[in-house]
């Protein structure tokens, strides 16, 4: 099996939108390195610093921002995970499998997990939470790794 890219951009090849991007365990290089775009509603970057490196102490200003989608970024710390991708009609796209330290943003379209081994992953989403009226569960009819 060949090893995935560093840096692995999926986008929908019916609508051109980005789905997701996953930033596998090895990727960084010195320094900051910003991996959306600035109009994204997440901003994630990779920090690469040696030991000593000082990052200036900061806090971030009051800012009013107007977001109209959920994005999610997961974490995985341990085990393995295969992703399942959909375009915003719910049609299946594609599927990725994650292991430890890889790191996943979901920036468009639908999405659905199968733990492959026992995994801890840390997810993180704009809030505040609404409940469960933020999300459409469906069964997908189109994606060969469902039997249910």
């Amino acid at each position: 099996m060949t090893r995935p890219e560093a840096l692995e951009q999926v986008n929908d090849q019916e609508t051109g939108a980005q789905l997701a991007m996953v930033i596998r365990a090895g990727f960084g290089q010195p320094g900051i390195n910003f991996v959306t775009r600035d109009d994204s509603v997440h901003q994630l970057g990779v920090l690469k610093w040696p030991k000593g490196h000082l990052i200036d102490a900061h806090v971030h200003n009051p800012m009013s921002r107007t977001i109209d989608s959920t994005q999610e970024v997961l974490f995985i710390r341990s085990g393995r995970v295969r992703v399942d991708l959909y375009g915003e009609d719910r049609r299946y796209r594609s599927s990725l499998e994650l292991g430890a330290g890889d790191v996943i943003f979901l920036a468009s379209g639908g999405h659905g997990f199968e733990i492959l081994d026992d995994a801890d992953i840390v997810e993180v989403k704009q809030g505040p939470y609404k409940g469960e009226g933020e999300k459409t569960r469906f069964r997908p009819t189109d994606n060969p790794h469902w039997s249910g």
